[in-house]
């Protein structure tokens, strides 16, 4: 399918690596101009390269900046121009113990997770809204309909991204702007590899056969495995695109069927 995203111009937020990586190379191989945004210039410079080097032609450029740090967020939301797809992917996760989460830790946790979101969205949607089109889309998580008990801190702010979502949907009412938010389920992305491989090498285990095994011990998914950054993408640019025109105030789930709930 023909996405029509040439001549648009998107930001992703923490898209270095992961699946903000692969969502903006999904959407640069779909004809659109996007800007990829890491904390550190390394790492940004890298993956613009990186992008340059995989897609023929990409017409990329990064903007660094720490979400956690509001001086950078203020330099980088006076340098972003205009944007059509604002792609809020930006996030931190972490396994913790409910009471070991200090309110130093809650705090980041909503400063990324959330307000990245809100400080984004107030930047850029009145725009959408004046030129009377534009994308935005939350990258959530099944941990915010189903919280993990040793992810309370995670879960709370993919539950607050679905709520911020579903209200900023409400002020596109009649306009070719919309609003989504897509539930990915558990994905292989490079920090969760990172992981595996640090507990496989504790456990003198090879990561494939415990990569497998996590996916094995799962025993809501349909997929029964791991899902991949790009099938992520996959659904985020199709979102992105003006193909998605009525769909607004959604959650769409890419999520290997985890979730057992009909809606």
């Amino acid at each position: 399918m023909e996405l029509d995203l040439a001549g648009r111009r998107a930001f992703v937020s923490g898209s270095t690596q992961g699946i903000g990586y692969a969502i903006a190379e999904t959407l640069l191989r779909e004809g659109a101009t996007v800007i990829v945004n890491g904390r550190s210039q390394g790492r940004v410079d890298s993956s613009v390269a990186a992008l340059r080097a995989a897609v023929s032609g990409a017409d990329v450029t990064g903007i660094a900046a720490d979400f956690a740090d509001t001086e950078q967020v203020e330099s980088l939301l006076g340098s972003l121009g205009e944007v059509d797809i604002l792609i809020n992917n930006v996030g931190v996760f972490d396994v913790k113990e409910f009471g070991d989460i200090t309110d130093d830790e809650w705090h980041r946790y909503f400063e990324v997770n959330v307000m990245s979101g809100v400080r984004l969205s107030r930047q850029l949607l009145g725009r959408m809204l004046e030129v009377g089109w534009g994308r935005v889309v939350f990258v959530a998580s099944e941990s915010g309909v189903n919280v993990p008990a040793d992810m309370i801190h995670y879960g709370a702010t993919k539950a607050a991204m679905l709520a911020l979502g579903n209200g900023l949907a409400k002020l596109t009412r009649g306009t070719g702007v919309t609003v989504n938010t897509v539930l990915g389920g558990p994905t292989y992305s490079d920090g969760v590899a990172q992981a595996v491989a640090q507990i496989a090498a504790a456990q003198d285990m090879a990561p494939e056969d415990l990569k497998s095994a996590i996916a094995g011990g799962n025993r809501t998914s349909l997929l029964e495995r791991f899902i991949e950054p790009r099938e992520i993408a996959d659904l985020v640019a199709y979102v992105a695109s003006p193909r998605s025109s009525a769909t607004n105030g959604a959650a769409l789930r890419a999520d290997g069927g985890t979730l057992t709930t009909i809606l």
